[in-house]
């Protein structure tokens, strides 16, 4: 037992040197210009008292007011602001600026974060421009924004445990609502700009390949990130169905699901649940997401002239699985 113990310390060990060395940023990455400014709106935000004073905000903040916060929306600015104001003077919602700041400080990992990914981005796709990034507290009613100019990062929601207030979500999703997810959240919304997908069929596969192509994506954005941040599965659970992804793999060829059209059955493997019994208990909730992204890395693995610019341009589904001659075994 011991030596068995040993063993597995020195594979730990040696996965952890493998990641630490594949984690190093390409110079010709490390060295693309970015000027990241993340502005702190809450700060601002939450020292208004006086409708005046809120409306100067919303006209100092014309792109905040507009995607975040829907302007057009309201009947008049006004109306708006007299809402906005009841937020900025609600004390319960300052317990979570006060817990926020705890939380994220002065933001500097998250930041670097960002900008490290943006270096990525650029890196593929030159002409990317970098949004403007802003943080605000909503008072939990909206999560995130992305959009190709504004970037804004709703950071009460990721606040964690030790918030005062959490999302009203089930707790598999409130696993997700901390602090490490928040820019593999936000650079998940990004891939949105890049995928092009293709749902005529209405197939079960193409929502796969949609989900698989957007993980990949993060994944070449943030290379120092571990699956479980962007996919948002816990340790276990990434664990579980990495050893049964053989299995898993055969439940969706025998039960003919790829090309399953009906959405009762699609959302059962791709939608938000606890988890999907029709496999087993202990199988995460979205797990043809998961699939998805095994085969389009099969894919870009075993079709090594293929650009991650002409992946995320590809629409066809079937090619990719075709293509990727994914064909996971089962393990005794």
């Amino acid at each position: 037992m011991q030596k068995y113990l040993y063993l597995l310390f020195t594979l730990l060990l040696f996965a952890g040197c493998q990641q630490q060395q594949t984690c190093q940023m390409a110079e010709e990455v490390e060295n693309i210009p970015v000027n990241l400014e993340v502005e702190r709106l809450e700060k601002e935000f939450f020292q208004i008292k006086a409708l005046p004073q809120m409306q100067e905000f919303l006209s100092r903040h014309p792109l905040f007011a507009d995607r975040f916060l829907q302007q057009k929306g309201y009947p008049n600015q006004e109306i708006l602001a007299q809402s906005l104001l009841k937020l900025a003077t609600d004390t319960s919602i300052h317990k979570l600026v006060r817990e926020s700041d705890n939380t994220f400080g002065e933001l500097k990992d998250v930041k670097q974060e960002l900008e490290n990914a943006f270096k990525h981005v650029k890196y593929y796709y030159p002409k990317f421009q970098v949004p403007q990034v802003q943080t605000f507290i909503t008072g939990l009613s909206r999560d995130l924004y992305v959009g190709d100019s504004l970037m804004v990062l709703g950071l009460d929601f990721f606040i964690g445990k030790k918030a005062p207030y959490r999302p009203q979500a089930p707790q598999y999703i409130l696993e997700r609502y901390e602090k490490p997810y928040l820019v593999p959240t936000a650079m998940l919304l990004v891939s949105n700009k890049f995928n092009k997908t293709d749902f005529l069929s209405g197939a079960m596969l193409d929502e796969m390949i949609d989900f698989g192509k957007s993980y990949y994506f993060v994944e070449q954005m943030m290379p120092c990130t571990p699956d479980s941040l962007i996919i948002g599965f816990t340790g276990q659970e990434l664990a579980d169905v990495q050893y049964n992804e053989g299995k898993i793999w055969a439940h969706f060829v025998e039960k003919s699901l790829l090309y399953e059209t009906g959405q009762f059955v699609i959302r059962k493997y791709i939608g938000e649940r606890p988890n999907v019994p029709e496999i087993s208990a202990r199988c995460p909730g979205r797990i043809g997401t998961w699939v998805g992204w095994q085969i389009v890395r099969q894919y870009m693995e075993s079709n090594p002239n293929v650009t991650l610019q002409q992946l995320m341009e590809e629409k066809n589904a079937r090619k990719i699985l075709e293509a990727s001659k994914y064909k996971p075994q089962k393990k005794s």
